[in-house]
């Protein structure tokens, strides 16, 4: 596939009083998407967060996420006949979510939903403090790359966006597209994820989809507040978009940024690129184990 039209959502948070308005909201954008003929859609973190609105919004937050991981099954099904419905591939955003029989250790996951109505998870690994200390989210111990029919590529969720290991392991086991769902609630935790994804498309000369939340809900004070622009990112070269942005939309405003991935571009770049950043970091390792510290 040389041409690759994907999706990446600014995803607007807003208050619902019933899952079937929660499902409407979803349901509408993945049917724009497939209208754009998309083959692959992105959602962002905790975009189902919008239905802490269901339940008591004076709780502890941490047990108001427990409640909200209940209703992961629900979603999973939901989400899983829409790929199959439309026959896009769907990062679908992070969930809460629990790991039976064990109710009250809570994670952080997205999962990747195939046309086919297969789905795997890739959890988040490395917790904000918020997580760690407020919503008391636990980090999985799991990086993956998928291999699916558009290529193989691998999720970093928000936070994990900021340590470049994951993404060179990726790259090196041929993945070309990294996904970056994230939620944050200003603009200096935005640009701490977008930054760090631009680094990760220039680094591995890989495609980076960046989608993010929007919006508030003011009763609930974890989440009342979102800064987010969604993107698509390129490597910084001649054969790539000025910038090394492809697409990106207008800042804290409800929107779908759509752009077209040439993969024959992002493979022969690695290999004729002006620089090549993924193989000559092969010498990175012998330079670091002589890491010499000069006193002077």
């Amino acid at each position: 596939m040389s041409l690759l039209r994907v999706a990446s959502l600014q995803y607007y948070i807003r208050p619902v009083e019933r899952f079937e308005q929660f499902a409407d909201q979803v349901e509408s954008l993945v049917t724009t998407a497939h209208d754009y003929n998309c083959k692959l859609m992105v959602f962002p973190e905790y975009f189902a967060a919008q239905m802490l609105t269901l339940n008591d919004v004076k709780r502890p937050i941490k047990d108001q996420i427990r409640h909200l991981a209940k209703l992961e099954p629900r979603i999973v099904e939901l989400m899983t006949r829409l790929a199959k419905e439309s026959g896009m591939y769907i990062v679908g955003g992070t969930l809460p979510a629990v790991d039976p029989p064990d109710e009250v250790t809570v994670y952080n996951e997205c999962y990747l939903y195939s046309p086919t109505g297969e789905w795997d998870v890739q959890g988040k690994l490395h917790m904000t403090r918020f997580e760690k200390e407020e919503w008391i989210v636990s980090p999985h111990k799991k990086f993956k790359v998928f291999d699916t029919a558009i290529g193989k590529l691998a999720i970093t969720i928000c936070y994990d966006v900021e340590f470049p290991e994951l993404a060179r392991a990726a790259a090196r086991q041929g993945a070309y597209l990294l996904i970056v769902p994230s939620c944050t609630d200003d603009r200096q935790g935005f640009l701490r994820v977008r930054y760090c994804a631009q680094a990760r498309a220039i680094e591995n000369q890989m495609y980076v989809i960046h989608s993010c939340t929007v919006g508030s809900l003011p009763m609930v004070p974890a989440v009342s507040l979102n800064y987010g622009q969604a993107s698509i990112l390129t490597p910084s070269d001649f054969a790539f978009s000025r910038d090394g942005i492809l697409a990106e939309g207008t800042a804290n405003q409800e929107s779908m940024v759509i752009g077209e991935l040439d993969m024959d571009r992002i493979v022969q770049t690695r290999s004729s690129g002006t620089v090549l950043p993924l193989t000559d970091s092969m010498s990175t390792a012998e330079v670091t184990s002589n890491l010499e510290v000069v006193a002077l």
